[in-house]
């Protein structure tokens, strides 16, 4: 468990504004499995997603999204896990892949989170952002995340990364506006 409690260069928990906005996000929650919804829904309701909004800066620290308050999925998931392992409570990064229009190709990789809980284990949530269409849930041990997989070439991976991957990590901090990820987002072949 202590590689998703750790702090680094992309989860950075140990920011003065991520550190703090962790410990106010549970006060009076009398349980990890209440911080983390805490945390869970501050991510989803109050961090725009970029795309659905349009909003630049392009954000991949975990201290970037929340200064700007605005994150692709991806980013969201860093803010997140920094949050949740701030209360040190064990996150991890989780991905799919989803085709970007109703069927693909192209595909994209979509970016949400672990979180291990103690009555129920890990347990996956999606703080995307909710919109029409999109309703994320924190309602363990039921996963309602914001994507189903409904293509052949789709994919949920079960892997819960400690850190994001590398190819995501690229696409975040080399391109420079919203729209430039969108033209470039990250995918990986799926080999059956």
């Amino acid at each position: 468990m202590k590689k998703y409690l750790l702090s680094s260069k992309l989860i950075d928990f140990e920011h003065p504004l991520v550190a703090e906005k962790a410990a106010e996000l549970s006060i009076a929650c009398p349980s990890d499995a209440s911080i983390a919804k805490s945390c869970f829904e501050f991510v989803r309701d109050s961090i725009k997603h970029s795309w659905d909004y349009r909003q630049n800066p392009v954000t991949c620290k975990a201290s970037e999204v929340l200064i700007h308050g605005t994150g692709y999925c991806y980013s969201k998931s860093h803010l997140l896990a920094a949050l949740l392992r701030a209360n040190k409570i064990p996150a991890g990064i989780c991905y799919q892949r989803l085709a970007v229009e109703k069927e693909g190709p192209p595909f994209s990789l979509h970016g949400l989170n672990a979180v291990y809980l103690r009555e129920y284990g890990w347990y996956r949530i999606d703080a995307r952002g909710n919109k029409t269409g999109v309703n994320c849930e924190f309602t363990p041990p039921i996963e309602k995340l914001a994507f189903p997989i409904r293509h052949i070439n789709e994919s949920d991976f079960r892997e819960i990364w400690p850190e994001p991957l590398p190819i995501v990590v690229k696409i975040l901090t080399e391109c420079k506006t919203v729209e430039q990820v969108y033209q470039n987002l990250p995918d990986i072949e799926i080999v059956k």
